[in-house]
């Protein structure tokens, strides 16, 4: 993969493993870093399909939603971000999306 950008390499692994949480979650990720939200929360929701208890998913895609002053989209993400967090016990997360959740209000 020498020469390669990390986009180029995270979905060349993800060709091979469609199902990568992790390397789903990554992408999104990249996406973020280069300024392109729009792609990145379709890889979110993505990811959210495939896999529901992917806890950071909740809270990085919430905050790419009020980024992109859809206040309105980033409300549900975050509820649901919280209960993914409360079924894997991820007490962390939880309280930090019910604070992003609560400067909403």
């Amino acid at each position: 993969m020498a020469g390669k950008t990390r986009m180029e390499q995270i979905q060349e692994m993800l060709a091979d493993d469609p199902n990568d949480a992790l390397l789903r979650y990554m992408l999104a990720m990249e996406y973020v870093s280069q300024g392109d939200d729009q792609t990145a929360v379709r890889c979110f929701r993505d990811l959210f399909t495939m896999a529901p208890d992917y806890v950071p998913a909740y809270m990085q895609a919430g905050q790419v939603l009020v980024r992109l002053n859809h206040p309105e989209e980033a409300r549900p993400v975050f509820e649901r971000g919280i209960a993914a967090a409360q079924r894997v016990h991820d007490q962390h997360a939880q309280e930090e999306m019910r604070a992003l959740l609560a400067e909403l209000e």
